[in-house]
């Protein structure tokens, strides 16, 4: 090529290589085009062809020197780049959601376009926490979001709730809030989240950063797992957090994967069909539970939304996945839904018992107040002797109320002790022995129809209680016109083994007294025995171990009381 004219070289030239070529020879440094260059042997190839004047020894331009780089790997990577923004662009669009970011050391919030869009801020406003909080309407919202960004920056949490807001402009719409933490190794450093409007009904979508080297940081450093599937379902993007779940070290063991290749068979097809529905129907898989077991055998719970992908023709190629490991919040949710349970469970005896003591206590002192009145004032020595008496009487029926009371406290904070599997046949044969001299002066007889391998998880010292209890009861309220005879049989209802007491006593008017049959000092029939405790004590033991009680009754026929023994805690 050497000696020919460069238009014979490049036969591709158009008018502004012959301005680039004039311009240098007049002494412009520096001149540059770009220039595409098609051969058949060769192929497609971008040149950048940068020339300068070159000069002799007494500065004049002799010629110049032309310099040609070959940018085609840099052109098609500029072209890529510039696809998947417009994509991320359109997805924002769609969606309408908007991303947020906030650094802790810098104090600094941003906000990105449709995000200020949502808000109906201009591009120019810049936003800081307080001023962002404020957009919520007051009340419930603004409460939540105040709230659920504090346990964020405090606890590291994240958070994702239906709210309101009112933008810039007056308007008042439904938002999804959410957010989460950044980690910098064990450190918060952040928090980051997303912002969709919800008003009108639309798919979901993640909003991604402009950049794919910051989209490639923030995903990586998110505690959650994050992929990306091709419309054949195999993992073209997966982040830091999907590969440890994962159990490899690095993304390119997962490229080309698909769930059969990493999961079970049967976990492998469901999450399968998850995912074409998604790509087939465009329809997001928005919060659902997943729960899978890792190569190590430990059980997980994810939370995960699958959101379609879709080219510039409006069909799916593809879908994002994110999943959210919520097996500490399902434990945690678990263990605070016991926690109240038990408080509920204790306040409310707490409030009962406050109120049997006011009321037994004041009956006492009252009884107190007005014999010792009565002593003061009496002259007669005989009279004061058997007013002596009666405050004796009275001392001792104090002492017994308070021993009463005391082993309702401890029952009531006790329930927490360990229970124990026992023979329900055993115990009740024994409670049938220890009673065998009061049984026959009673004419008392028992029919124990239990199972002897049916067991029961108790705490030992309070069954011994129970059936003591409801066996005298059975006695002491049988009809006086045949004996008595008591029945123990047992059935299975859900996760209660059920232990029936049946006999054929004077039974119980449950629609005038079934609604304090179990209180405390309750009686319903004329004995001299009756007391009013033992039902009372019987229900709050059987309570404390998890169980629930029940009754049936007809007058003149008889009882039964069903005993719920809970198996399943």
């Amino acid at each position: 090529v050497l000696g020919k004219p460069i238009q014979e070289i490049l036969t591709k030239l158009d008018s502004r290589w012959e301005k680039m070529l004039q311009n240098c020879l007049a002494g412009r440094r520096d001149e540059s085009l770009v220039y595409l260059n098609e051969d058949s042997e060769y192929g497609t190839t971008w040149f950048e062809m940068t020339c300068v004047p070159w000069y002799d020894e007494n500065e004049n331009i002799v010629g110049l020197i032309i310099e040609a780089e070959d940018i085609t790997q840099k052109t098609l990577l500029e072209d890529e780049y510039n696809k998947l923004r417009s994509l991320l662009k359109t997805t924002s669009e769609i969606g309408k959601i908007g991303y947020w970011e906030y650094c802790f050391t810098t104090n600094k919030l941003s906000w990105c376009s449709m995000t200020r869009k949502i808000h109906e801020v201009s591009e120019s406003f810049v936003p800081e926490m307080d001023s962002a909080v404020q957009f919520y309407k007051d009340g419930h919202s603004k409460n939540t979001i105040s709230m659920a960004i504090h346990q964020a920056m405090t606890h590291g949490t994240g958070w994702s709730e239906r709210l309101k807001i009112f933008t810039a402009k007056g308007n008042e719409i439904w938002v999804q809030a959410s957010g989460m933490p950044i980690y910098e190794g064990d450190k918060l450093i952040g928090l980051t989240g997303t912002f969709q409007n919800i008003d009108e009904q639309v798919r979901s979508e993640i909003k991604i950063t402009e950049s794919e080297i910051r989209m490639r940081t923030l995903i990586d450093n998110l505690p959650l797992n994050v992929f990306i599937k091709d419309i054949e379902s195999r993992k073209i993007l997966v982040n830091k957090a999907e590969c440890e779940f994962l159990g490899v070290k690095n993304s390119e063991e997962l490229i080309g994967k698909t769930n059969f290749d990493v999961f079970e068979p049967e976990l492998a097809q469901k999450l399968t069909n998850q995912d074409l529905k998604v790509m087939e129907t465009l329809t997001p898989l928005l919060s659902h539970e997943n729960t899978i077991q890792k190569k190590n055998g430990e059980i997980v719970t994810f939370l995960t939304s699958k959101i379609p992908l879709l080219d510039d023709n409006g069909k799916s190629n593809g879908l994002i996945g994110i999943s959210m490991n919520i097996s500490d919040f399902k434990q945690k949710e678990e263990e605070l839904r016991n926690l109240v349970h038990v408080t509920s469970l204790q306040n409310k005896k707490l409030v009962n018992f406050a109120h049997i003591v006011s009321h037994n206590l004041r009956s006492h002192t009252a009884n107190f107040s007005m014999l010792l009145d009565f002593l003061n004032n009496e002259q007669d020595e005989s009279e004061k002797e058997n007013i002596m008496g009666m405050l004796t009487d009275a001392s001792d029926n104090l002492l017994e109320t308070l021993e009463n009371l005391n082993e309702v406290v401890n029952i009531n904070t006790n329930v927490n002790v360990d229970k124990k599997s026992i023979l329900l046949k055993r115990k009740i044969d024994n409670t049938i022995q220890n009673l065998s001299a009061y049984l026959k002066t009673n004419k008392a007889n028992i029919i124990n129809q239990v199972s002897k391998t049916q067991k029961v998880k108790v705490i030992p010292a309070y069954i011994d209680t129970i059936l003591m209890n409801f066996i005298t009861n059975a006695v002491k309220y049988k009809n006086p016109k045949r004996d008595a005879i008591i029945t123990f049989s047992t059935s299975i209802e859900e996760n209660y083994t059920v232990l029936s007491i049946t006999d054929n006593g004077l039974g119980i008017d449950l629609k005038k007294y079934g609604h304090k049959i179990f209180g405390m000092y309750k009686t319903f029939h004329n004995h001299d025995d009756a007391r009013g405790i033992g039902l009372y004590i019987a229900k709050n033991q059987i309570e404390a171990m998890n169980g629930k009680i029940s009754v049936y009754s007809t007058v003149g026929v008889g009882t039964t009381f069903k005993i719920y023994f809970n198996e399943k805690n």
